[in-house]
C-alpha cells in the first residue's frame, strides 16, 4: 500500500497558512504570509528531493492546487512535480485542466482517497491543504509527517492538526539547519 506522506512547513504553535508569500492566503485576516522566506537554507529544498524521489503522486485541496498550478503551469524547466500524477479534492471546480496530469476528486473524498493509497505506485505527497489534511487526519490516512519547524510563533492561522484529534506519531529523523528550522520526520504510531 502506498503511504501518504503530509510534508508542511510550520511555525512551533502550528501554523501552517502562507509559508511563501504575504498574499498566499489572507484567509480570516491572516497577516503574516511569506514567513519561511528569512529562513531559508539549501538543505531544505534537500530535503524536497528526498522526500519526491519516494513519489509519484500529488494530492491537494482546490487552493494550495490552483497556487501551484499557476506557478508549475506550463511544465518549466526544473519543475519538482513534473512526472507526478496530481489529484485536487474540491466540490467547487468543474476541470481539473489547469495543471497537466491533474484529476478531480469531488465526491466521496475519503473512499476515493483510499482507493488512491491502494493503487500500485509509489507515495503520495501533501502540502498545504488544510482543509483536506484535517479531513484526512481525523479518519487516521495519514501515514508520515515531514516537518520543517520554523523558530517563530505567530498566534493566528490555520494549523496543521485539528482542534480536539489525539495523534501519535514516532519521531524517524530530526536535524538542525543552521538558520534555526529543525527537520523532522514522524511515522504514525
Amino acid at each position: 500500500m502506498r503511504k501518504i506522506i503530509v510534508h508542511e512547513f510550520i511555525t512551533l504553535d502550528g501554523v501552517i497558512q502562507a509559508p511563501g508569500s504575504p498574499t498566499e492566503d489572507t484567509d480570516g485576516g491572516f497577516t503574516h504570509g511569506g514567513w519561511t522566506i528569512p529562513y531559508w537554507h539549501d538543505e531544505i529544498g534537500a530535503h524536497f528531493g528526498q522526500i519526491f524521489a519516494d513519489a509519484d503522486t500529488l494530492l491537494l485541496g482546490r487552493k494550495t492546487w490552483q497556487t501551484h498550478a499557476e506557478a508549475f503551469e506550463p511544465n518549466p524547466e526544473g519543475d519538482p512535480f513534473g512526472g507526478f500524477k496530481k489529484y485536487v479534492v474540491s466540490t467547487t471546480l468543474k476541470s481539473a485542466d489547469a495543471w497537466h496530469d491533474s484529476s478531480l476528486i469531488s465526491k466521496d473524498v475519503i473512499n476515493e482517497i483510499r482507493k488512491l493509497k491502494n493503487q500500485p505506485g509509489k507515495n503520495i505527497v501533501m502540502d498545504g491543504s488544510s482543509v483536506l489534511m484535517h479531513a484526512l487526519i481525523e479518519n487516521d490516512m495519514v501515514d508520515e509527517y515531514v516537518l520543517h519547524v520554523y523558530p517563530l510563533v505567530l498566534g493566528i492561522g490555520k494549523k496543521l492538526f485539528p482542534e480536539g484529534k489525539k495523534v501519535s506519531l514516532k519521531l524517524i529523523e530530526c536535524s538542525t539547519l543552521p538558520t534555526g528550522v529543525v527537520y523532522q520526520r514522524y511515522q504514525t504510531a
